[in-house]
């Protein structure tokens, strides 16, 4: 008769190695997380030291240990004790953070201050694929797209990070379920998880009930320390939300990041599209490169019939294509569950997977993640 073999520390420590810090991005026992393991008679005690009080994400820190453990045999309870690191501990996390960035440890960066710093993502090295997503004029969706895609992505096992530089008209965080103030953590910061994307956005820190009235300067340096201060860790894809048009976010993303792709977001009409062309020409002008449009509210299919209706016109999309030179990447129908699904929180693609405009956007996502991004150091034609 066989027996289960009993287990021991070392096979705890082996499934705590695979539980990865949500905001950090980086196993918990190379963090210094794991303080201790104890073990008697298949009774398992896992101390664990979150890196600030009050951790915001020290439920789902609890759920994945409990999930890992869970997988050693002969384990008959568990429990997970949680306290705060000192401050010592503290840096020597930081330290390792900035270590895997590459970034001088002497640099302590802040939203609102700090020294100037290489954007990591615009290094040839870099692993991520940085997608723009535009507009000439508001109102086409490019928001609803974003997140949409960005689940998407999330759905299809990528890591995703969306940052909403549209600092006038931020929509990101409603659209993704996102709420909270970030954690600062030794000099940076660490963006919050809505729907397994990291999320990081202007309205995280300013009075929702406020118009933020910023100038150029602002602005640069706004969306520069979202790049460099923001703990994003690996990402496969960064999506960027810019606002409409062709203004000093659009001219100050190409400026720190000259070799992100773009989407351009238009609906059929020919008045947005002639709009979007000029969000597109300053992508060309400034070197970045048009990876394909999406046309948004391209038909609307009545429920009752199934009779689709051009409502906004047709062939936008195709003719802003062509005048790019590039292609023309998917048309989405007008569906009121993709409003609807912004406005809770829950994307459609998450709320709606079989729905005509999810699978449009699986399909975007998966054309998306094949394709390779742009080749690093071209020289910006810039005054």
């Amino acid at each position: 008769m066989s027996t289960t073999p009993a287990p021991n520390v070392d096979q705890i420590y082996e499934v705590l190695s695979t539980v990865m810090d949500p905001e950090i991005g980086m196993p918990i026992t190379d963090l210094g997380m794991v303080q201790d393991v104890e073990l008697q008679d298949g009774e398992v005690t896992v101390h664990v030291l979150l890196t600030v009080a009050g951790c915001p994400m020290k439920d789902r820190i609890n759920r994945d240990i409990s999930q890992a453990v869970q997988q050693v045999e002969g384990i008959t309870a568990l429990r997970v004790g949680m306290s705060a690191m000192n401050d010592e501990q503290r840096t020597k996390v930081g330290e390792l953070i900035r270590e895997k960035r590459g970034i001088n440890q002497s640099r302590q960066g802040n939203l609102g201050g700090g020294n100037e710093a290489q954007v990591p993502f615009a290094q040839a090295d870099s692993p991520t694929h940085v997608i723009a997503i535009a507009s000439g004029k508001g109102g086409v969706g490019k928001s609803s797209v974003t997140a949409n895609l960005a689940v998407a992505l999330a759905k299809q096992g990528a890591k995703v990070g969306v940052l909403d530089a549209d600092v006038w008209g931020y929509s990101i965080p409603r659209m993704l379920g996102v709420t909270g103030q970030p954690v600062q953590f030794e000099g940076m910061v660490m963006p919050l998880l809505g729907h397994d994307v990291k999320v990081m956005s202007i309205g995280f820190f300013t009075d929702p009930d406020k118009p933020v009235v910023w100038r150029g300067p602002m602005l640069h340096r706004a969306l520069q320390q979202f790049l460099t201060d923001v703990h994003w860790g690996d990402l496969d894809v960064l999506l960027i939300d810019l606002p409409p048009g062709t203004g000093d976010i659009a001219l100050s993303m190409a400026q720190l990041i000259p070799n992100a792709d773009m989407l351009v977001v238009t609906t059929p009409q020919a008045a947005a599209q002639k709009v979007a062309q000029r969000a597109g020409i300053i992508t060309k002008d400034t070197g970045m490169n048009v990876i394909g449009v999406i046309e948004n509210m391209a038909t609307f299919v009545a429920p009752d019939t199934g009779v689709e209706y051009d409502i906004f016109g047709s062939g936008g999309g195709e003719a802003l294509a062509e005048f790019l030179d590039t292609e023309l990447w998917a048309s989405l129908p007008i569906d009121p569950r993709l409003r609807e699904g912004g406005d809770a929180g829950t994307p459609i693609t998450l709320a709606e997977p079989d729905s005509l405009a999810a699978t449009r956007f699986m399909e975007i996502a998966m054309r998306l993640r094949a394709k390779k991004k742009s080749i690093v150091g071209g020289q910006l034609p810039l005054a």
